[in-house]
């Protein structure tokens, strides 16, 4: 199972149902936007009974023989439902989604997967693969079994990336949050405790290990990221000064 014996699955009762939805492909060089929008812009699409977790962005092997637009990145959705019969519905939604938000020339691909569902350990695998080497439409479709994958335009080259985006993620130990708790609406600085009541964990890379205080700042530069780390958002962060800590990473300029 996925996140075990993690707080992402303590969270969730017997009567939850974590469903993640992956992306890829869905945008063309130029274009107005990217996969990790059309992921995030699915919570528009939400019904009640259904919370959007996050929205992680996963990172892909690139390679000259692997065509790609910018960065060769996949999104998956996380969502919780406390109406597990709501799945076959909230599919649709995301076909229809994806479908409407793909620019012509893409090659949009969807992966839809429950937490229960059998094909996560090989779709985690395949993911880790994907990381790594270049795979294929037929290793993306053994990975995912009988959990749905769809292409939706072009060659069906994105059934590749979020079949992957959904491994990972469901691994709870790869990529980064584009979407968690409004996280584009946290001050700069903001306080642990402030993130914390967020679910967000400051975690200290320090060679010394000490660990950031309920108090103290944290400078995100305005580019609040965590990673998705053992099941949890948890932000990396080093120290600037007493009390105050910065976040790593930056925004990347294309």
């Amino acid at each position: 199972m996925p996140f075990s014996g993690r707080r992402g699955d303590r969270e969730l009762n017997r009567d939850k149902m974590r469903i993640y939805i992956g992306f890829d492909d869905t945008d063309e060089e130029g274009g107005e936007f990217g996969t990790g929008k059309v992921a995030r812009r699915l919570a528009d699409e939400l019904p009640a009974g259904c919370r959007l977790w996050g929205v992680v962005r996963q990172q892909l092997l690139v390679h000259p023989r692997i065509p790609f637009t910018s960065h060769n990145s996949s999104a998956c959705v996380v969502l919780d439902t406390d109406d597990p019969s709501l799945a076959p519905a909230l599919l649709s939604r995301a076909a229809r989604h994806i479908e409407r938000s793909a620019v012509p020339g893409s090659d949009p691909g969807l992966c839809f997967v429950v937490a229960d569902d059998p094909s996560l350990p090989a779709l985690m695998s395949f993911g880790l693969l994907c990381a790594r080497r270049i795979m294929s439409q037929a290793e993306a479709r053994q990975a995912a079994g009988r959990a749905h994958l769809s292409g939706h335009g072009g060659t069906d080259d994105g059934i590749i990336g979020a079949a992957a985006a959904v491994g990972l993620t469901a691994s709870g130990w790869s990529g980064r949050f584009i979407e968690f708790a409004g996280l584009r609406d946290f001050p700069d600085p903001v306080t642990v405790e402030e993130l914390a009541a967020k679910g967000i964990r400051a975690v200290s890379l320090e060679r010394d290990v000490f660990c950031p205080a309920p108090e103290d700042l944290v400078h995100t530069h305005k580019w609040l990221r965590p990673r998705l780390w053992g099941g949890e958002a948890v932000l990396p962060v080093l120290p600037a000064a007493s009390g105050v800590w910065e976040s790593m990473g930056r925004k990347r300029r294309n």
